[in-house]
């Protein structure tokens, strides 16, 4: 199997994208955040002292997706046309979904960036609500979907 990241010589590279037909291409990556009823109801009544915390996990994952190939070394920079986002309660757990959806018209897909996204996101989550919860677990960032692309389209 040839490693598309590296060259003839076994040295990493950036694969050469110029040659790909430009077309429209999606990605939707997805992860859930549990942690105790304490935190959880932090959030849900917007009283975490750091904030608001969904809200603020919106904007990291919106970041975080547009910042993907500054934090993974072989992601082209993209012009993403669209990142949306969305977080679920899921007061059984008790926890959060996060899912992002990214867009481009371009020559690579935007998986890597779907799924930054959500990381980044979830990350944040993280970070406001640990001075009441630090045994909050990050699982199942996956992705969902793609389409476009040589590879054609994929729905978990």
């Amino acid at each position: 199997m040839n490693l598309t990241h590296l060259d003839e010589n076994n040295k990493p590279k950036m694969v050469d994208v110029s040659d790909k037909d430009e077309t429209t291409r999606i990605a939707v990556a997805s992860g859930v955040i549990e942690m105790s009823q304490e935190a959880y109801d932090a959030v849900v009544s917007n009283s975490a002292k750091k904030g608001p915390v969904l809200q603020t996990a919106v904007i990291a994952a919106i970041q975080g997706t547009k910042q993907t190939s500054t934090l993974i070394p072989m992601c082209h920079p993209l012009m993403l046309t669209s990142v949306k986002t969305e977080i679920e309660e899921l007061p059984e757990l008790p926890g959060f979904k996060l899912s992002v959806r990214a867009k481009l018209k371009g020559r690579t897909g935007v998986e890597m960036e779907a799924l930054t996204g959500v990381s980044v996101g979830l990350l944040t989550i993280y970070d406001m609500l640990k001075a009441i919860d630090k045994g909050m677990v990050i699982r199942d960032v996956q992705l969902e979907e793609k389409e476009g692309g040589v590879s054609g389209d994929f729905r978990r």
